[in-house]
């Protein structure tokens, strides 16, 4: 078996075989309608969630937890990702994670309660979830020469499907009210299930996966590590689309302006999800690239500590650029694996137990800034990014799961 040093950093050892050209545009195609739908869920329904809670008589704890229904439904849906595709087959799966989407989107805006639309909307989530987790292995077993590349359109479309969305939402909602608004979203879903129904003839058979389950990957320490470093970077991510507008309000700055930096927070997503996985699959080790990002992140929240509201465009830039950890993470599943069912097993893990950490840092945020003031919730940044950049710079170092478990 090559050494780390001398295989190609994907872990491939061979180039993948021919296929009609045809094949694998409708592949490709399928990758990203189906990452464009994949935050389309949680994205569109908080920009009318007032209206949301009047039509349906929705209490605060019910939205409450309407809000938090993501990082659990991802820790838990995410997790049985693998065991799932093994039994039904990749596309099969997939194609039923973008039924579901569809669904959910469809019924939670023709739920008549609370407790209906809170439902639907786990089903659509559960839906997210499995996509999320299963489209690195598809991407590793599809293209395994082109990782990288077909990283960044994965990572392009969920970007685009998470900012159009959130844009777009509040302007329909007004024009045809907010159930067309949040229903309008399963038609994309629909559409993304196509390319996947036309490739049932073609699902791949599964292999490999022998020692690859959960119970295997708790032991391997570089999943731990995986784990750690995409559990802090979503941490981070949650607690930035939450309540960096709120900060910046309490520093002095006007709402208005305020949701402009959010925007601009959200929308740095999709050129650096262009091109930070292209560079990340052509380095043999991504410590260079994470120290750049970890420097942006510091940089900014040190601004933010010193002056929040004069520095404002340059903190909200430098975080935004920091939040490409997560491209860089999910890149980092397949370049970390051998195999695509070793990338599926270290994504689910990864994400599965990531979310859950990631659980923690709202609601600390939401601790500190009710009893310690505002620069406490910084500074815990300022912390998750040092452990971030603890375990990234482990998970960066060239080796492969597939290695660990077998030693």
């Amino acid at each position: 078996m090559p050494t780390p040093a001398s295989a190609p950093i994907s872990g491939v050892s061979a180039a993948p075989a021919r296929r009609p050209w045809l094949i694998a545009a409708a592949l490709a195609a399928a990758v990203g309608l189906a990452a464009l739908n994949m935050r389309t869920a949680i994205s569109s329904v908080g920009a009318v969630l007032p209206e949301v809670q009047s039509g349906l008589g929705m209490s605060g704890s019910l939205a409450g937890l309407l809000t938090s229904l993501p990082l659990a439904t991802y820790a838990l849906f995410g997790a049985a990702t693998p065991w799932l595709a093994r039994r039904t087959g990749e596309h099969t799966l997939m194609l039923a994670a973008l039924a579901a989407l569809a669904l959910g989107l469809w019924g939670r805006a023709a739920a008549s309660g609370p407790w209906g639309f809170l439902a639907m909307s786990a089903v659509t989530l559960m839906g997210g979830a499995v996509a999320n987790v299963a489209l690195p292995g598809l991407i590793k077993r599809h293209f395994p020469d082109r990782i990288g590349a077909m990283t960044a359109l994965y990572t392009t479309a969920m970007a685009v499907g998470t900012v159009v969305p959130a844009a777009a939402t509040v302007p329909l909602a007004l024009e045809a009210g907010w159930r067309f608004a949040l229903g309008v979203w399963a038609l994309p879903a629909v559409v993304g299930a196509l390319p996947w129904l036309a490739l049932l003839r073609r699902q791949p058979r599964g292999g490999g996966s022998a020692g690859l389950g959960l119970r295997a990957l708790a032991r391997s320490r570089l999943a731990w590590l995986a784990a750690v470093f995409f559990g802090c970077q979503a941490m981070l991510a949650f607690i930035m689309f939450g309540w960096y507008a709120r900060l910046l309000r309490d520093a002095g700055l006007d709402a208005p302006a305020a949701g402009v930096q959010l925007a601009l927070l959200a929308g740095l997503g999709v050129p650096l999800a262009l091109v930070l996985p292209g560079l990340a699959a052509r380095m043999r080790t991504q410590r260079p690239l994470l120290a750049v990002l970890a420097g942006c992140y510091l940089a900014g929240f040190l601004g933010l500590l010193a002056a929040p509201v004069a520095g404002v465009w340059a903190w909200t830039v430098l975080i935004g650029t920091g939040l490409g950890t997560f491209t860089v993470a999910l890149t980092l599943f397949a370049l970390r694996a051998r195999t695509p069912e070793g990338t599926a097993a270290l994504s689910a893990f990864a994400q599965s137990t990531g979310y859950l950490i990631a659980t923690v840092g709202p609601l600390l945020v939401g601790l500190l800034h009710d009893h310690a003031g505002g620069a406490a919730p910084v500074v815990l940044m300022i912390a998750v990014t040092c452990v971030l950049v603890a375990a990234g710079w482990a998970v960066a170092r060239p080796r492969f799961l597939e290695d660990e478990l077998a030693a």
